[in-house]
């Protein structure tokens, strides 16, 4: 039997048994973890085809490690300007032994089925915009600008000019 899951933006063609490197997963080693987003799985007997999931079907895997990949170096360079720059990447990746393929999810117990995929990326979004909330009301609480708070300092210890009042226009002489 085999599946293909999608995780991280990815697909991968699984077996029990095999061991992937994914993107990083929010699970620690030696914890179980389930792939929710089943897009095929395969028998010798059948098929089933998801649009675009299959129902109820879920990958058991088993975290081994977390770990960074190797560096990626990427140097841009524009000749003759004088401009160039390097920078550096390490990927987090998770290593994962893929444990069963269920079908029907239905028949595995409900405590079983902790640590799935689509709770984890179901919660992501939410801490994002309750961030991004909470950013900005801290900026609309933000105290005024030095410039503009000297400004309004200086107004404020400035006296008041008294208004002028107009004189009668001088008579022309004769």
């Amino acid at each position: 039997m085999f599946a293909i899951i999608k995780t991280g933006g990815k697909q991968y063609r699984v077996q029990e048994g095999d061991i992937l490197e994914v993107e990083k997963l929010p699970a620690a080693a030696r914890e179980k973890f389930h792939f929710s987003q089943v897009l095929l799985v395969g028998s010798e007997e059948e098929t089933m085809i998801g649009t675009p999931l299959v129902e109820k079907a879920l990958v058991r895997a088993e975290v081994i490690e977390n770990f960074k990949d190797e560096k990626v170096i990427v140097f841009k360079k524009k000749r003759r300007k004088q401009y160039r720059r390097t920078r550096g990447h390490r990927q987090e990746l998770t290593r994962v032994k893929i444990e069963k393929i269920i079908p029907d999810s239905t028949a595995v117990p409900a405590e079983e089925v902790i640590g799935t995929e689509a709770r984890a990326e179901e919660a992501a979004p939410r801490k994002a915009v309750k961030e991004s909330v909470e950013k900005a009301a801290a900026a609309a609480e933000k105290k005024p600008a030095k410039r503009e708070a000297k400004r309004k300092e200086s107004q404020a210890a400035k006296p008041k000019k008294k208004e002028k009042t107009k004189a009668a226009p001088k008579k022309p002489a004769k």
